[in-house]
């Protein structure tokens, strides 16, 4: 049996990705997660959805905004420095309240980002 084989990126080396006019990511997968360079310009949201793939979202500049629950009653907004999990099929929506780079890690792989059939983000 062959032994498995690591590999090494650069976010700065990676294009990246624009799925929309106000959002683009870079994305680095692995067998089992997911872990992605999101760019959010300040506005742009991404539309109620929910996904088998347990989240994690680290802000890293800028802020977002989420409403979480079928009903989008719960709200929490995630600062610079801030960690939120949401857990599998949790519906979720979030809006950028202003230019934001979050890292978002997903287990297992979305594999519609994958094959960019994420056409709620695509709108």
């Amino acid at each position: 049996m062959e032994e498995p084989k690591a590999t090494w990126h650069c976010w700065d080396d990676m294009p990246k990705e624009r799925v929309n006019d106000l959002l683009s990511r870079r994305l680095i997968t692995g067998e089992r997660m997911m872990l992605a360079h999101v760019y959010l310009d300040k506005g742009s949201i991404v539309p109620t959805h929910s996904h088998d793939n347990e989240q994690i979202t680290y802000v890293l500049e800028g802020a977002l905004h989420f409403w979480l629950g079928a009903d989008g009653a719960e709200e929490v907004t995630v600062h610079v420095g801030e960690v939120l999990v949401i857990p599998p099929n949790l519906p979720h929506k979030a809006e950028a309240l202003e230019d934001t780079l979050d890292v978002d890690i997903f287990s297992p792989p979305r594999q519609d980002w994958l094959d960019k059939t994420d056409d709620y983000l695509r709108r």
